[in-house]
């Protein structure tokens, strides 16, 4: 097959045209290249879905020698090939997966064009070795096990990382990417990546294509950080899932322990805007959704209207004619609480002897989907129970529990649930399981189902009771389930008494709540949803430069808006050296010292570097920094002209000989009797956590307490304080790892604005402004610097650069990657300062510094 994406038009400088139209193939005039179609025609879009997932929904077996493939219509769990149902219908969904049987290598060339002809899916062909290790190795021995909170603490208890099969993942991942290279557009094409088998495929396709539109689902549960962060590849797997657009989780607790992981070992932070989840990375705004999965509705109405399907129903109820039946269908897994659901059942039969001889569970064990050492030792477990309990409590007649051993067809499994009285779903942990959704639609009205059951439709009302586990993802939907600890072979055994004694009108109340909430969330819903998300997810792409930075499975992209860019040294040297009256505004931690350096006083270098720029009579340097005077003060004696600006503008100086000066305030400072024992409670209950008194400001720091605590201790902090200082003169703000108080006209927006009207009230109007900065204390200044520019209060023709450290939503124009940049940057200032061959110094010559002091 070709591929769509003969060029990668993300990687190009120009964004400014939104909608690209494709690269022509003909040039009419030498020098000038023509579009596709002509300016007054319409270029229409061929939108598509790129499904990926690790399994195709498709059928392969042969007939003799030949070939034969066909949708996988009938697996009620085939979620890729029914989530199409809601997308629109002129949207071209294409599917990449491994096919459910084995290939030759002679016979691959064929089959994958034959099944993109027919079916349009591309089949990624994998080897036995590498399934083995990928699949069965990484995959399900390893990633689903720590998935499902399960450590391998001893060599005997599940399957400690291998790093081998870490690189079968990564190469079978690789593959993928290989396969959707083949057939992607990535201008128009979006990508839905599906479970925790492609984790690290959104870093290929972002690496390659920089705009590619991406999301990703995970079907699964995603463990509490505590677990997930013992996985030796963690920030690979965590970066990747951030290089999507959209990434889906079935509850709220999965969500939450991954926004927990990026906290945690990514210090990333996340924040909710109208309903969505958004965590910023680079730019990017990676949307965060919690979306439970539904069932395809028609598919099983379909399989209920089947003849066979009423035909099994009307000899089950035959065979089970008097007795009250609970149903059991999982997969042979460890995680699926079979034998504690078998556990409880003996426990209800012992308890209860009137129940004995009336209540079969019948269990559908599906085949399990990998194999090994653990899946044996479940499945003689599973039998030993049941024998055990049959043993002591059956007769002839009566078996109280009942095993099938799949696979078992679907009409089987519906008309299980059709008799059912209950449905028993007992997993110590899951990602979804679908069981109960199936029960309940399988329990509403069919018209084939009812003559073979002997109902009335017209007059009997539907009823079904649930019995789930609490640690499933369908939990929460099911508010009319009785919910249970699976743990609890007592609580679990006193559900099944409540179920078979539970009285009608409670059934069908129950059953008419979740069928209410079953069909109205269908897996058409899900789907729809979830692509409606995804495309608002994308939709500010092309208005963002973007470019790739880091290597690997480090990769990932950098996106600013399209006037954002980094500030060039020859850039600023050169306006510097056309300007004659300057401001200089400098942050001082962050900005010119990194936030992990642990002596923070400057060094002799960045002395020097100010002094060389405090030399030029044509500069007005200032430090604006949130610390205190005093120390503002020690760290910078070696520099007598430099200003200094402390408390975020609240104490001024304008050199070392000049008095400091404080800003007039509205009113006293009482608010701090209020404010200081407030502080002192959350220090005492948050370890780590500390208060910085200023004289005009009280601020509580949580950088060194625990990454989630301190977060939420911050959060009740702030709303505390707001609360309580509602009627005061003071701002409360939340920083970086800081809650801090201050007076309401206090901030270093307006040291700017002072420092501006200085200058222009002695006709020295800045011709040049710098303004650096790194934290949300310093967009204040930002804010005023664009403010002035707005209303005219600079010159027209002045040289402004506001410039933020690190590569991150702001204000400001530039940007400078770290405070390395920035001491780089401004000995580049320097150098040129010290370059000009200044006159004597005469009072004409005065330093400017000098000239504005008060």
């Amino acid at each position: 097959m070709l591929s769509r994406s003969c060029f990668n038009l993300l990687n190009l400088d120009d964004y400014s045209v939104i909608d690209r139209a494709r690269i022509p193939k003909v040039m009419n005039v030498p020098g000038i290249i023509s579009d596709f179609e002509e300016e007054n025609k319409e270029v229409k879009k061929n939108e598509r879905r790129i499904i990926v997932a690790n399994q195709l929904p498709i059928k392969a077996y042969k007939d003799g020698k030949k070939w034969c493939f066909e949708w996988d219509k009938f697996a009620l769990d085939t979620l890729i090939l029914q989530l199409k149902d809601g997308l629109s219908q002129d949207l071209e969904i294409i599917y990449v997966g491994c096919l459910k049987a084995e290939v030759e290598v002679v016979d691959q060339e064929e089959v994958a064009q034959f099944l993109w002809d027919k079916f349009r899916c591309v089949p990624t062909f994998l080897s036995l070795e590498l399934i083995n290790k990928y699949y069965h190795g990484f995959c399900k021995h390893y990633l689903w096990p720590l998935f499902h909170y399960m450590l391998p603490i001893t060599s005997s208890q599940g399957v400690r990382f291998d790093r081998n099969c870490w690189l079968a993942y990564v190469s079978a991942n690789k593959i993928f990417a290989d396969k959707v290279y083949e057939v992607i557009n990535p201008d128009e094409d979006y990508v839905w990546i599906q479970d925790y088998h492609l984790m690290i495929l959104p870093t290929m396709l972002r690496k390659k294509y920089n705009r590619i539109k991406i999301g990703f689902f995970l079907h699964s549960p995603f463990p509490s950080s505590e677990i997930y962060r013992t996985l030796p590849v963690r920030d690979e797997i965590l970066r990747a899932l951030l290089n999507c657009d959209l990434v889906g989780f079935q509850t709220f607790d999965y969500a939450r322990h991954f926004l927990s992981c990026c906290s945690r070992m990514l210090g990333l932070d996340y924040q909710s805007k109208r309903g969505y989840i958004g965590i910023e990375y680079f730019g990017r705004t990676v949307t965060i959704k919690i979306l439970p999965v539904g069932i395809h509705m028609g598919q099983i109405q379909n399989v209920m209207s089947l003849s066979d399907t009423g035909k099994k129903a009307k000899e089950l109820k035959v065979k089970y004619e008097g007795k009250i039946l609970m149903l059991g269908i999982d997969d042979m897994d460890m995680f699926k609480g079979i034998g504690l659901k078998f556990l409880a059942m003996g426990h209800l039969l012992d308890q209860t002897p009137r129940l004995r001889g009336k209540v079969v569970l019948v269990q559908i064990t599906n085949p399990p989907r990998s194999r090994g050492s653990d899946i044996q030792e479940v499945e003689e477990e599973v039998k030993r129970i049941a024998s055990e309990i049959n043993k002591k409590y059956g007769k002839p007649g009566y078996e109280p529990i009942v095993c099938v051993n799949g696979p078992v067809s679907t009409q089987d499994k519906i008309a299980h649930y059709a008799i059912s009285e209950c449905v028993v779903v007992n997993a110590v942990r899951d990602g979804m399981n679908l069981v109960p959704y199936e029960y309940t639609v399988s329990r509403q009205s069919s018209d084939n189902l009812d003559k073979a059951l002997g109902i009335d439709s017209s007059a009997a009302s539907r009823k079904s009771v649930i019995i789930v586990s609490e640690f499933i993802g369908c939990s929460p939907s099911l508010s009319g389930a009785i919910r249970v600890n699976p743990w609890d072979i007592e609580s679990v055994s006193n559900a099944m008494f409540a179920a078979a004694t539970m009285n009608d009108s409670e059934k069908e109340l129950r059953h008419e709540k979740h069928y209410k909430y079953v069909s109205s969330h269908d897996v058409a819903y899900w789907a729809r949803s979830f692509d409606q998300d995804l495309k608002r997810a994308c939709s500010e792409h092309f208005h963002k430069r973007c470019w790739g930075i880091g290597l690997g499975l480090g990769f990932r992209v950098v996106a600013l808006g399209p006037n954002f860019r980094k500030l060039s040294v020859e850039h600023i040297v050169s306006a510097y050296n056309r300007t004659n009256n300057r401001l200089i505004l400098l942050d001082y931690d962050g900005t010119m010292l990194s936030e992990e350096s642990v002596d923070k006083t400057p060094s002799e270098d960045d002395i020097s570097i100010l002094n060389g720029l405090c030399s030029d009579p044509k500069n007005v340097v200032f430090i604006v920094s949130g610390r205190g005077k005093d120390t503002l003060s020690k760290w910078f004696s070696p520099c007598p002209r430099l200003g200094l600006s402390a408390e975020h503008g609240y104490f001024t100086r304008w050199s070392k000989d000049s008095e400091w000066e404080s800003r007039p305030v509205a009113a006293d400072l009482d608010w701090k009797k209020i404010v200081l024992p407030i502080m002192e409670r959350y220090t005492e209950a948050t370890d780590g956590s500390s208060i910085e008194q200023k004289e005009s400001a009280l601020v509580w720091h949580h950088q060194h307490a625990g990454p989630d605590f301190g977060a939420w201790q911050a959060k009740e902090l702030l709303d505390h304080l707001e609360s309580v200082l509602a009627n005061e003169p003071v701002v409360v703000k939340r920083g970086q790892h800081i809650v801090e108080v201050k007076p309401q006209d206090v901030s270093k927006g307006l040291v700017f604005k002072n420092l501006l009207a200085s200058m222009q009230s002695r006709g020295k109007s800045p011709d040049f402004v710098l303004c650096v900065g790194d934290d949300r204390s310093d967009e204040d200044m930002f804010e005023s610097i664009a403010s002035s520019l707005a209303n005219s209060s600079l010159p027209d023709k002045a040289e402004v650069f506001a410039c933020t450290v690190g590569q991150k939503p702001s204000m400001a124009k530039y940007y400078l990657d770290d405070p390395t940049e920035v001491i780089k940057m401004l000995q580049g200032l320097s150098a040129a300062t010290a370059a000009v061959q200044l006159p004597p110094k005469s009072p004409v010559h005065q330093s400017s510094t000098e000239a504005l002091t008060p």
